[in-house]
Protein backbone atom coordinates (compact mmCIF):
# COMPACT_ATOMS: atom_id res chain seq x y z
CA UNK A 1 0.00 0.00 0.00
CA UNK A 2 1.46 3.45 -0.94
CA UNK A 3 1.26 6.55 1.75
CA UNK A 4 0.30 10.03 0.78
CA UNK A 5 0.38 12.67 3.30
CA UNK A 6 -2.28 14.91 2.95
CA UNK A 7 -2.65 18.43 4.23
CA UNK A 8 -5.48 19.86 4.92
CA UNK A 9 -6.22 22.86 7.42
CA UNK A 10 -10.19 22.09 7.36
CA UNK A 11 -10.98 19.23 8.72
CA UNK A 12 -13.00 17.24 11.06
CA UNK A 13 -14.74 17.85 14.01
CA UNK A 14 -14.62 21.13 12.38
CA UNK A 15 -17.91 21.23 10.42
CA UNK A 16 -19.34 22.79 7.09
CA UNK A 17 -18.90 21.96 3.74
CA UNK A 18 -15.39 22.64 3.48
CA UNK A 19 -14.38 20.00 5.09
CA UNK A 20 -16.82 17.24 3.57
CA UNK A 21 -14.01 17.13 0.41
CA UNK A 22 -10.98 16.00 1.85
CA UNK A 23 -13.12 13.26 4.62
CA UNK A 24 -14.44 11.69 2.08
CA UNK A 25 -11.58 11.40 -0.01
CA UNK A 26 -9.34 10.10 2.62
CA UNK A 27 -12.20 7.78 3.68
CA UNK A 28 -11.79 5.89 0.39
CA UNK A 29 -8.33 5.90 -0.23
CA UNK A 30 -7.27 2.61 1.86
CA UNK A 31 -10.34 0.99 -0.88
CA UNK A 32 -7.40 2.27 -3.40
CA UNK A 33 -3.92 0.42 -2.06
CA UNK A 34 -3.48 4.20 -0.93
CA UNK A 35 -3.27 5.16 3.05
CA UNK A 36 -3.67 8.33 4.24
CA UNK A 37 -2.14 10.42 6.75
CA UNK A 38 -3.87 13.50 7.35
CA UNK A 39 -2.08 16.95 8.94
CA UNK A 40 -4.40 19.42 10.37
CA UNK A 41 -5.04 21.87 12.26
CA UNK A 42 -5.29 21.41 16.88
CA UNK A 43 -8.45 22.45 17.68
CA UNK A 44 -9.98 25.35 16.88
CA UNK A 45 -12.36 28.22 17.75
CA UNK A 46 -14.44 28.06 14.93
CA UNK A 47 -18.07 28.61 13.60
CA UNK A 48 -19.46 24.87 13.60
CA UNK A 49 -17.93 21.92 15.11
CA UNK A 50 -19.33 18.38 14.07
CA UNK A 51 -18.44 15.49 15.98
CA UNK A 52 -20.42 13.69 14.12
CA UNK A 53 -17.87 13.92 11.00
CA UNK A 54 -14.97 13.11 13.26
CA UNK A 55 -16.30 9.72 14.44
CA UNK A 56 -16.90 8.94 10.49
CA UNK A 57 -12.99 9.47 10.20
CA UNK A 58 -12.13 7.53 13.56
CA UNK A 59 -13.83 4.57 12.30
CA UNK A 60 -13.01 5.05 9.00
CA UNK A 61 -9.02 4.50 10.47
CA UNK A 62 -7.93 8.00 9.23
CA UNK A 63 -4.14 8.59 11.27
CA UNK A 64 -4.49 12.30 11.60
CA UNK A 65 -1.69 14.37 12.75
CA UNK A 66 -3.14 17.86 14.52
CA UNK A 67 -0.93 21.07 14.40
CA UNK A 68 -1.65 24.28 16.36
CA UNK A 69 -0.38 27.59 15.17
CA UNK A 70 -0.60 31.10 15.75
CA UNK A 71 -3.61 31.68 13.25
CA UNK A 72 -6.95 33.41 14.85
CA UNK A 73 -8.75 30.18 14.76
CA UNK A 74 -5.70 28.32 16.73
CA UNK A 75 -5.90 31.42 19.60
CA UNK A 76 -9.37 31.23 20.19
CA UNK A 77 -9.14 27.40 20.66
CA UNK A 78 -10.53 27.70 24.16
CA UNK A 79 -13.69 29.19 23.21
CA UNK A 80 -14.55 26.31 21.40
CA UNK A 81 -17.63 26.93 18.83
CA UNK A 82 -17.76 30.92 18.20
CA UNK A 83 -20.74 32.83 17.26
CA UNK A 84 -20.23 33.90 13.59
CA UNK A 85 -20.42 37.72 13.55
CA UNK A 86 -22.37 40.07 11.76
CA UNK A 87 -21.57 40.62 7.69
CA UNK A 88 -20.42 44.07 8.52
CA UNK A 89 -17.96 42.84 11.41
CA UNK A 90 -16.97 39.86 8.95
CA UNK A 91 -15.84 41.90 6.20
CA UNK A 92 -13.32 44.07 7.96
CA UNK A 93 -12.20 41.25 8.99
CA UNK A 94 -11.97 39.83 5.95
CA UNK A 95 -10.29 43.13 4.42
CA UNK A 96 -7.51 43.28 7.24
CA UNK A 97 -6.87 39.53 6.33
CA UNK A 98 -6.21 40.24 2.99
CA UNK A 99 -4.42 43.64 3.49
CA UNK A 100 -1.75 42.07 6.34
CA UNK A 101 -1.52 38.24 5.45
CA UNK A 102 -0.45 36.68 2.37
CA UNK A 103 -1.48 34.83 0.87
CA UNK A 104 -3.96 34.29 4.38
CA UNK A 105 -4.20 34.51 7.75
CA UNK A 106 -3.15 30.53 8.15
CA UNK A 107 0.17 31.57 7.88
CA UNK A 108 1.08 31.10 11.24
CA UNK A 109 -0.51 27.89 11.00
CA UNK A 110 1.55 26.85 8.38
CA UNK A 111 4.66 27.38 9.78
CA UNK A 112 4.37 25.32 12.65
CA UNK A 113 2.37 22.08 10.32
CA UNK A 114 5.54 22.03 8.66
CA UNK A 115 7.58 21.00 11.33
CA UNK A 116 5.00 18.57 11.71
CA UNK A 117 5.60 17.10 8.30
CA UNK A 118 9.28 17.43 8.30
CA UNK A 119 9.02 15.21 11.14
CA UNK A 120 6.83 12.59 9.46
CA UNK A 121 9.02 13.10 6.26
CA UNK A 122 12.30 12.13 8.14
CA UNK A 123 10.80 9.00 9.32
CA UNK A 124 8.51 7.32 7.40
CA UNK A 125 8.38 6.54 3.83
CA UNK A 126 6.11 9.38 2.04
CA UNK A 127 5.23 8.28 -1.74
CA UNK A 128 3.00 11.39 -2.50
CA UNK A 129 2.03 14.60 -0.99
CA UNK A 130 -1.80 16.07 -1.49
CA UNK A 131 -2.65 19.77 -0.13
CA UNK A 132 -5.97 20.37 -0.21
CA UNK A 133 -6.61 24.62 -0.27
CA UNK A 134 -8.24 27.13 0.43
CA UNK A 135 -6.32 28.02 2.73
CA UNK A 136 -3.69 28.72 0.19
CA UNK A 137 -0.74 29.22 3.21
CA UNK A 138 -1.02 25.10 2.68
CA UNK A 139 0.08 24.62 -1.03
CA UNK A 140 3.32 27.27 -0.23
CA UNK A 141 3.68 24.50 2.79
CA UNK A 142 3.56 22.26 0.38
CA UNK A 143 5.78 23.60 -1.92
CA UNK A 144 8.82 23.80 0.34
CA UNK A 145 8.47 20.11 1.75
CA UNK A 146 8.02 19.01 -2.34
CA UNK A 147 11.58 20.48 -3.29
CA UNK A 148 13.18 19.68 0.24
CA UNK A 149 12.09 15.49 0.05
CA UNK A 150 11.80 15.46 -4.08
CA UNK A 151 8.08 13.16 -3.42
CA UNK A 152 5.25 13.90 -6.20
CA UNK A 153 2.98 16.88 -5.39
CA UNK A 154 -0.96 17.33 -6.05
CA UNK A 155 -2.82 20.22 -5.52
CA UNK A 156 -6.88 20.08 -5.04
CA UNK A 157 -8.07 23.57 -5.41
CA UNK A 158 -11.86 23.78 -4.27
CA UNK A 159 -11.55 27.50 -5.23
CA UNK A 160 -9.80 29.57 -7.16
CA UNK A 161 -6.74 31.45 -5.47
CA UNK A 162 -5.70 34.09 -7.87
CA UNK A 163 -8.93 36.33 -8.19
CA UNK A 164 -11.36 33.90 -6.68
CA UNK A 165 -14.65 35.31 -5.10
CA UNK A 166 -13.68 36.46 -2.05
CA UNK A 167 -10.20 38.17 -2.84
CA UNK A 168 -9.39 41.65 -1.97
CA UNK A 169 -6.10 43.15 -3.44
CA UNK A 170 -5.58 46.70 -1.91
CA UNK A 171 -2.77 47.37 -4.14
CA UNK A 172 -1.50 46.16 -7.06
CA UNK A 173 1.75 44.45 -5.60
CA UNK A 174 -0.98 42.18 -3.43
CA UNK A 175 -2.10 40.89 -6.16
CA UNK A 176 0.99 40.30 -8.06
CA UNK A 177 2.53 38.85 -4.58
CA UNK A 178 -0.68 36.27 -5.18
CA UNK A 179 0.48 35.15 -8.56
CA UNK A 180 3.90 35.05 -8.23
CA UNK A 181 3.46 32.31 -5.40
CA UNK A 182 0.50 30.57 -7.49
CA UNK A 183 2.62 31.08 -10.27
CA UNK A 184 6.19 29.40 -8.20
CA UNK A 185 3.45 26.41 -6.37
CA UNK A 186 1.97 25.42 -10.38
CA UNK A 187 5.18 25.67 -11.52
CA UNK A 188 6.51 22.84 -9.20
CA UNK A 189 3.28 20.42 -8.85
CA UNK A 190 2.91 17.27 -10.96
CA UNK A 191 -0.39 17.89 -11.08
CA UNK A 192 -3.56 19.97 -10.12
CA UNK A 193 -7.08 18.80 -9.33
CA UNK A 194 -9.78 21.32 -9.38
CA UNK A 195 -13.37 20.91 -9.71
CA UNK A 196 -14.87 22.14 -12.48
CA UNK A 197 -14.02 22.83 -16.52
CA UNK A 198 -14.78 27.22 -15.59
CA UNK A 199 -11.94 26.76 -13.07
CA UNK A 200 -9.76 24.66 -15.26
CA UNK A 201 -10.28 26.89 -17.74
CA UNK A 202 -9.14 30.42 -15.94
CA UNK A 203 -5.97 28.61 -14.58
CA UNK A 204 -5.47 27.80 -18.05
CA UNK A 205 -5.66 31.50 -18.96
CA UNK A 206 -4.06 32.82 -16.21
CA UNK A 207 -0.59 30.37 -16.38
CA UNK A 208 0.24 30.33 -19.83
CA UNK A 209 2.77 27.31 -19.29
CA UNK A 210 0.20 24.87 -18.38
CA UNK A 211 -1.27 22.26 -20.45
CA UNK A 212 -4.28 20.66 -20.46
CA UNK A 213 -3.26 17.53 -18.96
CA UNK A 214 -1.85 19.39 -15.75
CA UNK A 215 -5.20 20.02 -14.51
CA UNK A 216 -7.77 17.28 -13.99
CA UNK A 217 -11.39 17.95 -12.98
CA UNK A 218 -12.79 16.01 -10.12
CA UNK A 219 -15.94 17.23 -8.90
CA UNK A 220 -17.76 17.65 -5.68
CA UNK A 221 -19.92 14.66 -5.20
CA UNK A 222 -21.84 13.12 -2.16
CA UNK A 223 -21.18 9.33 -0.13
CA UNK A 224 -24.10 6.83 -0.23
CA UNK A 225 -23.10 5.58 2.84
CA UNK A 226 -24.50 8.62 4.33
CA UNK A 227 -27.93 8.01 3.61
CA UNK A 228 -28.04 4.27 4.57
CA UNK A 229 -29.74 4.68 7.90
CA UNK A 230 -31.35 7.86 7.32
CA UNK A 231 -35.21 7.88 9.01
CA UNK A 232 -37.32 10.13 7.81
CA UNK A 233 -39.68 12.16 9.68
CA UNK A 234 -43.48 11.95 8.76
CA UNK A 235 -45.30 15.62 8.04
CA UNK A 236 -48.91 16.18 6.64
CA UNK A 237 -48.94 15.32 3.17
CA UNK A 238 -50.62 18.34 2.34
CA UNK A 239 -47.79 20.57 3.18
CA UNK A 240 -44.86 20.69 0.75
CA UNK A 241 -41.45 21.41 2.90
CA UNK A 242 -38.77 23.51 1.22
CA UNK A 243 -35.69 23.17 2.55
CA UNK A 244 -32.07 24.99 2.50
CA UNK A 245 -29.22 23.43 4.47
CA UNK A 246 -25.68 26.00 4.80
CA UNK A 247 -24.78 28.90 5.59
CA UNK A 248 -25.46 32.61 4.41
CA UNK A 249 -22.95 35.29 4.06
CA UNK A 250 -22.06 38.48 1.40
CA UNK A 251 -23.37 37.24 -1.65
CA UNK A 252 -25.17 33.98 -0.45
CA UNK A 253 -28.48 35.49 0.82
CA UNK A 254 -31.65 34.67 1.12
CA UNK A 255 -33.43 38.11 0.62
CA UNK A 256 -34.25 37.54 -2.81
CA UNK A 257 -35.52 34.39 -1.71
CA UNK A 258 -37.56 35.81 0.84
CA UNK A 259 -39.09 38.57 -0.98
CA UNK A 260 -40.20 36.23 -3.29
CA UNK A 261 -42.21 33.96 -1.01
CA UNK A 262 -43.16 37.44 0.60
CA UNK A 263 -44.82 38.34 -3.12
CA UNK A 264 -46.34 34.60 -3.69
CA UNK A 265 -47.88 35.09 0.08
CA UNK A 266 -49.75 37.51 -1.08
CA UNK A 267 -51.02 36.88 -4.44
CA UNK A 268 -51.63 33.57 -3.65
CA UNK A 269 -52.12 33.08 0.32
CA UNK A 270 -53.84 30.05 -0.46
CA UNK A 271 -50.45 28.05 -1.82
CA UNK A 272 -47.95 30.18 0.57
CA UNK A 273 -50.40 28.62 3.74
CA UNK A 274 -49.21 25.07 2.24
CA UNK A 275 -45.50 25.39 2.00
CA UNK A 276 -43.04 25.41 5.06
CA UNK A 277 -39.64 27.12 4.62
CA UNK A 278 -36.66 25.43 6.95
CA UNK A 279 -33.18 26.63 7.65
CA UNK A 280 -30.64 23.98 8.16
CA UNK A 281 -27.51 25.97 9.54
CA UNK A 282 -26.61 29.22 10.71
CA UNK A 283 -29.18 31.58 9.45
CA UNK A 284 -27.52 34.63 11.27
CA UNK A 285 -29.30 37.77 13.08
CA UNK A 286 -29.47 40.07 9.51
CA UNK A 287 -31.59 37.29 8.00
CA UNK A 288 -33.83 36.68 11.46
CA UNK A 289 -34.54 40.56 10.96
CA UNK A 290 -35.71 40.05 7.75
CA UNK A 291 -38.26 37.26 8.46
CA UNK A 292 -39.36 39.67 11.40
CA UNK A 293 -39.75 42.13 8.73
CA UNK A 294 -41.54 40.41 5.67
CA UNK A 295 -44.01 39.05 8.54
CA UNK A 296 -42.80 35.44 7.34
CA UNK A 297 -42.16 33.92 10.84
CA UNK A 298 -45.63 31.46 10.29
CA UNK A 299 -43.49 30.00 7.30
CA UNK A 300 -40.41 29.54 8.69
CA UNK A 301 -38.52 26.76 10.40
CA UNK A 302 -34.77 27.70 11.73
CA UNK A 303 -33.16 24.42 13.12
CA UNK A 304 -29.95 26.08 13.53
CA UNK A 305 -26.73 24.04 12.59
CA UNK A 306 -26.74 20.16 13.20
CA UNK A 307 -24.06 17.51 12.88
CA UNK A 308 -24.25 15.96 9.42
CA UNK A 309 -26.38 13.15 9.95
CA UNK A 310 -29.43 15.25 11.64
CA UNK A 311 -28.92 17.72 8.50
CA UNK A 312 -29.12 14.80 6.22
CA UNK A 313 -32.32 13.42 8.05
CA UNK A 314 -34.01 17.16 7.56
CA UNK A 315 -32.89 17.25 4.42
CA UNK A 316 -34.26 13.35 3.07
CA UNK A 317 -37.68 14.57 5.33
CA UNK A 318 -37.30 17.62 2.71
CA UNK A 319 -39.53 18.02 -0.98
CA UNK A 320 -37.72 20.31 -2.81
CA UNK A 321 -33.84 21.44 -1.29
CA UNK A 322 -32.83 25.18 -2.56
CA UNK A 323 -29.51 26.52 -2.81
CA UNK A 324 -28.26 30.11 -4.09
CA UNK A 325 -24.92 31.62 -5.31
CA UNK A 326 -24.95 35.92 -6.02
CA UNK A 327 -23.36 37.24 -8.56
CA UNK A 328 -19.71 37.17 -7.28
CA UNK A 329 -16.11 37.78 -8.77
CA UNK A 330 -15.51 34.67 -10.84
CA UNK A 331 -19.09 33.40 -9.72
CA UNK A 332 -18.70 31.27 -12.59
CA UNK A 333 -15.65 29.11 -11.47
CA UNK A 334 -17.63 28.70 -7.93
CA UNK A 335 -18.60 25.11 -7.51
CA UNK A 336 -20.98 24.04 -4.13
CA UNK A 337 -20.48 20.78 -2.13
CA UNK A 338 -24.17 21.44 -0.96
CA UNK A 339 -25.32 21.22 -4.38
CA UNK A 340 -23.65 17.83 -5.04
CA UNK A 341 -25.31 16.25 -2.06
CA UNK A 342 -28.39 17.85 -2.36
CA UNK A 343 -28.24 15.44 -5.92
CA UNK A 344 -27.31 12.15 -3.65
CA UNK A 345 -30.84 13.26 -2.69
CA UNK A 346 -32.27 12.52 -6.01
CA UNK A 347 -34.97 15.40 -5.08
CA UNK A 348 -35.81 18.69 -6.99
CA UNK A 349 -33.76 21.21 -6.26
CA UNK A 350 -34.39 25.16 -6.39
CA UNK A 351 -31.75 26.28 -7.80
CA UNK A 352 -30.73 30.06 -7.96
CA UNK A 353 -27.21 31.06 -9.49
CA UNK A 354 -25.69 33.14 -12.39
CA UNK A 355 -24.13 31.60 -15.56
CA UNK A 356 -21.45 29.04 -14.98
CA UNK A 357 -20.47 25.92 -13.62
CA UNK A 358 -22.94 25.43 -10.67
CA UNK A 359 -25.54 26.42 -13.48
CA UNK A 360 -24.39 23.61 -16.03
CA UNK A 361 -24.02 20.67 -13.36
CA UNK A 362 -28.22 21.72 -12.16
CA UNK A 363 -29.00 21.30 -15.78
CA UNK A 364 -27.42 18.24 -16.41
CA UNK A 365 -28.66 16.98 -13.30
CA UNK A 366 -32.39 16.96 -14.77
CA UNK A 367 -34.49 17.67 -11.45
CA UNK A 368 -33.87 21.57 -11.11
CA UNK A 369 -35.82 24.73 -11.48
CA UNK A 370 -32.94 27.08 -11.90
CA UNK A 371 -33.63 30.94 -12.01
CA UNK A 372 -31.22 33.80 -11.88
CA UNK A 373 -30.23 34.96 -8.02
CA UNK A 374 -31.37 38.05 -8.04
CA UNK A 375 -34.47 37.51 -9.68
CA UNK A 376 -37.53 38.24 -7.35
CA UNK A 377 -40.32 37.53 -10.09
CA UNK A 378 -38.35 34.29 -11.14
CA UNK A 379 -37.83 32.86 -7.82
CA UNK A 380 -41.27 33.47 -6.71
CA UNK A 381 -42.43 31.72 -10.33
CA UNK A 382 -40.33 28.41 -9.78
CA UNK A 383 -41.93 28.34 -6.30
CA UNK A 384 -45.59 28.35 -7.75
CA UNK A 385 -44.76 25.85 -10.23
CA UNK A 386 -42.38 23.61 -8.34
CA UNK A 387 -46.04 23.35 -5.63
CA UNK A 388 -47.91 22.75 -9.02
CA UNK A 389 -45.92 19.51 -9.90
CA UNK A 390 -46.07 18.44 -6.11
CA UNK A 391 -49.53 18.74 -5.69
CA UNK A 392 -50.12 16.77 -9.02
CA UNK A 393 -47.53 14.26 -7.94
CA UNK A 394 -45.73 15.57 -11.17
CA UNK A 395 -42.15 16.31 -9.36
CA UNK A 396 -39.56 15.63 -11.96
CA UNK A 397 -36.72 13.02 -11.41
CA UNK A 398 -33.23 12.84 -11.91
CA UNK A 399 -30.75 11.64 -14.41
CA UNK A 400 -29.07 8.47 -12.54
CA UNK A 401 -26.01 8.45 -14.53
CA UNK A 402 -25.57 11.92 -13.79
CA UNK A 403 -25.87 11.12 -9.89
CA UNK A 404 -24.03 8.05 -9.74
CA UNK A 405 -20.75 8.97 -11.31
CA UNK A 406 -20.59 11.57 -8.20
CA UNK A 407 -20.18 9.18 -5.94
CA UNK A 408 -17.40 9.57 -3.22
CA UNK A 409 -16.17 6.32 -3.60
CA UNK A 410 -15.87 6.79 -7.42
CA UNK A 411 -14.19 10.06 -7.40
CA UNK A 412 -11.90 8.94 -5.02
CA UNK A 413 -10.82 6.01 -7.66
CA UNK A 414 -10.05 8.88 -10.07
CA UNK A 415 -8.20 10.67 -7.96
CA UNK A 416 -6.05 7.92 -6.72
CA UNK A 417 -5.24 6.95 -10.42
CA UNK A 418 -3.74 10.23 -11.14
CA UNK A 419 -1.57 9.27 -8.07
CA UNK A 420 -1.04 6.26 -9.31
CA UNK A 421 0.36 7.71 -12.52
CA UNK A 422 2.92 10.17 -10.66
CA UNK A 423 4.71 7.52 -8.52
CA UNK A 424 5.08 5.41 -11.79
CA UNK A 425 6.50 8.33 -13.37
CA UNK A 426 8.64 8.44 -10.33
CA UNK A 427 9.71 4.90 -10.60
CA UNK A 428 10.64 5.48 -14.31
Amino acid sequence: MYKALVIAYYFPPMGLSGVQRTLKFTKYMKDFNWEPVVLTAASTGYFAHDSYLLKEAEDAGIRIIRTGGKDLNSRLSGKGTIKMPPEIIRKIFHLLNYTFFIPDNKIGWAKKAIKSARHLLDNEKIDLLFVSAPPFSSINMAVKLKKEFNIPLVIDYRDLWLGNQFSFYPTPIHKLLHKNMEYKALKTAERIIVTNRKMKEKILDNYKFLTFDDIYIIPHGYDPEDFKNIKIEEKPKEKMRLTYSGIFYDFVTPKYFLNAFKNLSIERPDVAANIELDFIGILRNENRKLIKKLKLQDFVKEYGYLNHNDALTKIMSSDILWMMVGKAKNADTISSGKLYEYFGTRKPVLVSVPDGALKSSAQEYGASFITKPDDVIEIKNAILTLYEHYVSGTLPAPDDEFVEKHRRDFLTELLTKQFQFLVKEEII
